[in-house]
């Protein structure tokens, strides 16, 4: 199947297929006689492993490591194991670190008045000004 196939076979847009060819992550797939990618279904597998891996936010490196893997039928199933656990606590430290910004981008869309007035504590968050406390004990930076 040509490139366009393959990309609808295996939901990897043709652009990346050349780019994970481009990089090594996939070998370049062969070629016909007019020089069009032709590509068997062993190959848009891998694909579709590639793009799963990378859905689930495995990097390029750790996809590759992940293919490699695949294609050892000796491999021991604990490698595995360490590199899914591994990018679990990644993606848990992702999740606390985007928590702590939902939080703090709460917290100051709360404090903002959203009015005409042209004191935002957003921006003087952003700015790094200090906190000083409003009216009714609810802390405020100024601006």
């Amino acid at each position: 199947m040509n490139i366009g196939e393959a990309s609808a076979a295996s939901g990897v847009s043709a652009k990346m297929i050349r780019y994970y060819e481009e990089i090594g992550l996939i070998a370049p797939a062969g070629r016909t006689a007019a020089n069009y990618r032709v590509y068997d279904e062993d190959e848009v597998n891998r694909l579709r492993f590639v793009r799963r891996a990378r859905n689930l936010g495995f990097s390029l490196e750790e996809t590759e490591r992940l293919l490699k893997l695949w294609a050892d039928k000796e491999r021991a199933s604990g490698e595995v194991k360490a590199l899914a656990v591994s990018h679990v606590a990644d993606l848990q430290r992702k999740i606390a670190e985007m928590q702590s910004m939902v939080d703090t981008l709460t917290h100051l869309a709360d404090s903002c008045h959203g009015d005409a007035r042209p004191h935002c504590p957003i921006l003087a968050d952003l700015a790094g000004k200090p906190v000083r406390q409003k009216a009714g004990g609810a802390g405020e930076k100024t601006a």
